[in-house]
């Protein structure tokens, strides 16, 4: 940090109206609440949006005061290094830091790639997610969104191998990703892994809850299995290698942009396969995890795509893809 008070930070909590609703086996939700941050400094402004998660025991009001906390750090020059270490991964940092990275890049003139030395993001297919339902109400949702290549189904336990045959039959030309939630247990797991795998899934994310899920070293696994609560940072890995195939990385889990990065690299190496995705936020939450497409092998960056209205110059969307941002937006 410097001694030049130079920065200053504004935060506030922002709310975007879902189009319907989003279920999951956790619950069902109508809005997406997200802490924004805006740092500003020499007439520039840096945002950085964040959606916490009740799963982390985050909400709105608390996110926002643990970035309120760091104002007087910020205006003494508080850059990314020193964020890192003045405070834990999760939605409040991930808010700071990618309104630093986008501060960088305006203050050099510079994208927000050229500036972290990155490969620069291009337009890919991103997932579409199917909210949790019964199987005649997620085949029906499920066969609206037919015509799109790649779809995320949200499952919840009990009834998830009617569920999956019922969604194949739906779209039988879409490439399938399930996400049980934590919600599968020991005693299901095999038996709806291998449904998965008789209807043609190419991945299955969280089958167990994080900590309980120990079995997936034991088993055969029929198809590959992808990390999400049970991943964070860099130090969620090394437990995982014998787990998972695949882990799911997201910038309020990873506390950021600088660490999501770094976090995609260490997994890499590590033979993980990447994910990238997302909360339901708006477009300033997913165009910092651009970032990351070029080394991901799925992107579900579909938050702007459920909500009823998106903020101002928002991500582009041509059907199945996603564009990289505008730097109207962020970055």
């Amino acid at each position: 940090m410097t001694s030049t008070k130079s920065q200053t930070l504004v935060a506030r909590i922002e709310r975007f109206p879902i189009a319907g609703s989003f279920t999951i086996s956790r619950g069902a939700k109508t809005e997406a609440v997200t802490v924004v941050a805006e740092i500003s400094r020499g007439g520039l402004i840096g945002r950085g949006e964040c959606v916490p998660y009740l799963r982390y025991g985050e909400t709105p009001d608390a996110t926002l005061a643990a970035v309120q906390v760091l104002a007087d750090a910020v205006t003494h020059g508080l850059d990314r290094q020193a964020l890192q270490t003045a405070m834990p991964p999760g939605a409040a940092r991930n808010a700071l830091d990618c309104a630093l990275v986008d501060l960088e890049a305006k203050r050099s003139g510079q994208r927000a790639w050229e500036v972290l030395d990155r490969q620069a993001p291009k337009a890919c297919t991103t997932a579409y997610t199917i909210s949790l339902g019964s199987p005649d109400a997620i085949a029906a949702a499920t066969a609206r969104a037919a015509h799109r290549p790649l779809l995320k189904i949200k499952l919840g336990g009990n009834g998830d191998p009617e569920r999956i045959a019922a969604v194949r039959k739906a779209a039988p030309k879409s490439e399938l990703i399930v996400d049980a939630n934590e919600s599968w247990t020991p005693s299901t797991l095999q038996q709806n892994l291998d449904a998965c795998a008789a209807a043609g899934v190419t991945l299955v994310e969280q089958p167990l809850p994080a900590g309980q899920d120990e079995i997936l070293a034991r088993i055969r696994r029929p198809l590959p299995v992808c990390a999400d609560e049970s991943v964070h940072d860099r130090k969620s890995l090394a437990a995982l290698r014998d787990r998972y195939d695949a882990i799911n990385i997201k910038l309020d889990k990873t506390g950021g942009l600088t660490e999501a990065l770094a976090l995609a690299d260490a997994a890499q190496a590590l033979g993980f396969e990447i994910m990238v995705g997302c909360m339901v936020g708006s477009s300033l939450s997913m165009a910092p995890a651009m970032l990351l497409t070029p080394q991901a092998r799925f992107v579900d960056l579909d938050g702007p795509l459920l909500l009823a209205r998106d903020r101002d110059h928002g991500l582009r969307y041509d059907e199945a893809h996603v564009y990289p941002p505008d730097a109207a937006l962020w970055g």
